[in-house]
């Protein structure tokens, strides 16, 4: 294992740090584990706080600041934040007119973040992103895994809290986003945990794990190699299964990678993917490529599709500024 670390037990707290001297506009605390917009709590602002196990970056710390999260609660790698650490971001971006818990659709942050609204002091909104249509469920989950519409959901929620709309509203969006997205993720390689020092799973060199989980957990089937475009045939196929999409829709499409995968190849698959919606008659209103909601060094991306009108589209655009998204003023 090659990696630029100190010690494999520290390397979230280290990275927190590092994190905390690159990005001056946010509060970090390194205590609470816990990364939050230096203005927070705005008053009559709802908070937004999402969380899950690191390994993932930019989602979800990279997403906080104005137009996006307010909070996020980091955990181990590949590890559910605890309760105390989802309470305390609440409360850290409590200002008076309740907060949105983001949540993947994973055992253990489900669990963690419930027990956590159940002891804040403010009314909370649960929204759970499964828009991964690889597998309905695996020792992993129960469900749907969430996955790439996660920042989707992040952005378009976090859009609407800031122009202050209130607490059942932002909630609303939030679902509306998750329900209107598919995801579908395929690996070349397999991730290395800093404390395993060695990949996740075994995978030969000519074969591919297809609809594989962002934490390394098994898709739908092992199967060989083969050119980008059949790749990208692969992928589209199951999105537009599970949600149809008619002549003339308007999508988003992020291309993700899984963090060892190079743009150039991430394009090569834009490229693709895009020929595909368009025999299919679908129009990408707009797109990302890049990583984004990555697992740790995989090789491999994913596609997440969301069906969008002019509102959602409005809420897009609207400005972010987070270390790991940003545009507009």
């Amino acid at each position: 294992m090659k990696k630029f670390i100190n010690d494999p037990d520290n390397v979230v707290r280290e990275a927190l740090a590092g994190m905390a001297a690159a990005h001056p506009e946010l509060r970090v605390d390194l205590d609470e584990q816990i990364i939050v917009r230096a203005d927070a709590p705005r008053p009559g602002k709802v908070g937004i706080v999402s969380g899950g196990g690191s390994g993932h970056e930019p989602l979800h710390g990279g997403f906080v600041g104005p137009g996006m999260l307010d909070a996020a609660c980091p955990g181990e790698i590949f590890t559910s934040p605890v309760p105390d650490q989802i309470l305390a971001a609440t409360r850290a971006v409590d200002g008076g007119a309740g907060v949105v818990h983001i949540v993947k659709n994973y055992t253990g942050d489900v669990m963690n973040f419930e027990l956590a609204a159940e002891d804040a002091e403010t009314e909370v909104e649960s929204v759970l992103v499964d828009d991964d249509v690889a597998v309905d469920g695996s020792t992993w989950t129960a469900g749907r895994r969430g996955t790439g519409a996660t920042l989707l959901v992040e952005k378009i929620a976090g859009a609407l809290a800031e122009e202050g709309a209130p607490l059942a509203a932002v909630a609303a969006v939030a679902r509306d986003v998750n329900a209107r997205s598919a995801s579908f993720a395929i690996a070349l390689t397999a991730g290395t945990t800093p404390a395993a020092g060695k990949p996740g799973f075994d995978l030969p060199e000519d074969e591919i794990e297809v609809g594989v989980g962002i934490h390394g957990e098994p898709g739908r089937a092992r199967e060989k190699l083969r050119p980008a475009r059949e790749l990208a045939a692969r992928i589209v196929e199951p999105v537009l299964a599970a949600k149809p999409l008619e002549p003339g829709s308007e999508v988003i499409v992020l291309v993700n990678g899984l963090g060892g995968t190079p743009l150039l190849e991430l394009y090569v698959m834009f490229d693709e993917i895009s020929r595909l919606l368009a025999a299919a008659g679908v129009r990408i209103a707009r797109s990302l490529v890049g990583n984004y909601v990555t697992s740790l060094d995989m090789a491999g991306m994913s596609l997440t599709v969301c069906r969008v009108d002019d509102e959602l589209l409005r809420l897009w655009d609207a400005p972010v500024r987070t270390a790991g998204l940003r545009w507009g003023a």
